[in-house]
């Protein structure tokens, strides 16, 4: 079964709508994706709606929240989620509504540097969805600033650029915790990179986390049996996905790029108790 567990749309950062991304997936062959976007659930209905003309193809709705510990950035992804919760809306509303705040200190910022970035070109590129750093790089981009999106990051906006901006803090444990009020399954997201790896999940499995993204755009064989070995260690299912944004670089993964073992899905939806979500 080809499966992509880690998609965005124009509800967050990605460049293509929920329904566009749907159609890729379908003309691809996947059989099951699941739709992730940053701090938002606003794609989902859309995405499964279209995926409705495109059967055997079926979407779970997913979300990946953004969180800060000390030295670097985590993600959560939550599966399963119960997209229509009021709670969960007003969590992730909140958050969007942070990243808007920062966009704007971090465009001041830029144009102390010389850098003078169209804000209503960022908020078109947003296409009304959440706000994110990328969205000032695709600006700085098309406005001649830079000669790529890595740049923005590695010159500017990245977390030791001179136009970086600290977001409001959501820790690690409290995103999991939001996942699983919403009836999801909290899995950590390329976690490779993380110091403190083994100790950190102890944390986040005491408060309900469930898996962690062994399969993932760039992990070589090394990296997948470093972590398939940890999530064993654990008791922790695992996921993958491509992380997918359609930004039309060279070096992006495509739509079901990842070769992600049908057991994670297999063991994702056992963990999943929800029927009413179709599943």
């Amino acid at each position: 079964m080809k499966i992509d567990l880690h998609l965005h749309t124009t509800a967050s950062d990605g460049r293509l709508s929920p329904e566009e991304v749907v159609q890729l997936a379908a003309e691809r062959g996947l059989e099951v994706i699941a739709i992730t976007d940053h701090d938002s659930v606003a794609g989902i209905t859309a995405a499964v709606k279209t995926a409705e003309s495109f059967p055997p193809l079926k979407v779970i709705p997913g979300v990946e929240i953004n969180t800060d510990i000390p030295d670097g950035e985590v993600h959560i992804l939550g599966y399963f989620i119960d997209y229509r919760s009021p709670e969960l809306r007003l969590t992730l509303r909140h958050l969007r509504q942070d990243r808007r705040r920062r966009a704007r200190r971090i465009r001041a910022k830029l144009a102390q540097l010389g850098i003078e970035v169209s804000w209503e070109r960022v908020k078109e590129l947003a296409a009304g969805g959440s706000i994110g750093r990328p969205h000032i790089a695709q600006a700085m981009l098309e406005q001649g600033y830079i000669s790529s999106l890595q740049e923005a990051f590695n010159r500017y906006i990245g977390r030791h650029g001179p136009a970086y901006v600290e977001r409001e803090r959501l820790s690690p444990v409290k995103a999991v915790k939001v996942v699983a009020k919403a009836g999801g399954l909290p899995v950590l997201a390329h976690p490779a990179s993380i110091d403190g790896l083994e100790e950190l999940l102890e944390q986040l499995k005491a408060v309900g986390l469930v898996g962690l993204e062994a399969y993932y755009n760039g992990y070589g064989k090394r990296a997948v049996k470093f972590l398939v070995d940890i999530a064993d260690k654990h008791g922790l299912i695992t996921t993958g996905g491509s992380d997918f944004h359609g930004f039309g670089s060279g070096g992006e993964t495509l739509v079901g790029g990842i070769d992600v073992p049908s057991v994670c899905l297999e063991q994702l939806v056992a963990r999943h108790d929800n029927p009413g979500l179709g599943w």
